[in-house]
């Protein structure tokens, strides 16, 4: 497996039949659409769904792609009053499982936890400013979690134009406090996991 961040809450994740791509939907941010073609799209929000040739998810549910299977948690959008929901999800191939989180209101249930299950890696916002989790609520999901690997998105950038600005990478590093790994893409292979949990702090790749 393969894992690239692009931006905003974009991470392209390669499989050996399977390429999907989590909110590729970066135009607002002044960056470049990503959805792979013949891959798969995962949208954490309806608004940030965007079509595939091959399958768009931005919903609930359960899916079956090219041996990946595809679990869509329902959460509610963060600081939102009007009760307007996003999902979660837990994406897993025969090798590994994930948990992509998104702007979602903390802690998370005992259902969801439960539907999230046993994952090895999470994808979490950690911008906070009052429209993503912040490296303190972004903390504590994954503590919730409790991954192997965590990969923190959508935060600090000089080249990205964030609606609202977003805390820098490293006020999530200190929070979280544990050992962090720093490249431009992270590749596993079957027993490749870290015996403790580890921040991959992934180089944005156009």
């Amino acid at each position: 497996m393969e894992i690239e961040y692009k931006g905003g809450n974009c991470v392209v994740i390669g499989t050996k039949k399977a390429t999907i791509a989590v909110d590729p939907k970066l135009s607002a941010l002044g960056l470049k659409y990503v959805a792979p073609k013949d891959g798969l799209v995962v949208a954490t929000q309806v608004d940030f769904a965007v079509p595939s040739d091959e399958v768009s998810v931005d919903q609930p549910g359960e899916y079956e792609v090219k041996d990946v299977s595809i679990r869509g948690v329902s959460a509610r959008r963060m600081l939102d009053s009007s009760g307007s929901k996003a999902t979660m999800y837990r994406i897993a191939t025969t090798e590994f499982a994930l948990a992509i989180i998104g702007h979602i209101a903390t802690p998370l249930s005992d259902d969801q936890l439960e539907a999230l299950g046993l994952v090895d890696i999470v994808v979490v916002p950690v911008g906070g400013n009052g429209y993503t989790l912040d490296a303190h609520q972004a903390a504590k999901v994954v503590r919730q979690i409790d991954p192997k690997i965590v990969i923190p998105v959508h935060y600090a950038d000089d080249d990205i134009g964030y609606e609202i600005p977003q805390m820098d990478l490293e006020s999530f590093v200190q929070e979280l406090g544990v050992p962090v790994e720093r490249m431009a893409k992270l590749k596993l292979k079957a027993g490749s996991l870290p015996d403790t949990l580890t921040l991959y702090a992934l180089q944005r790749t156009i």
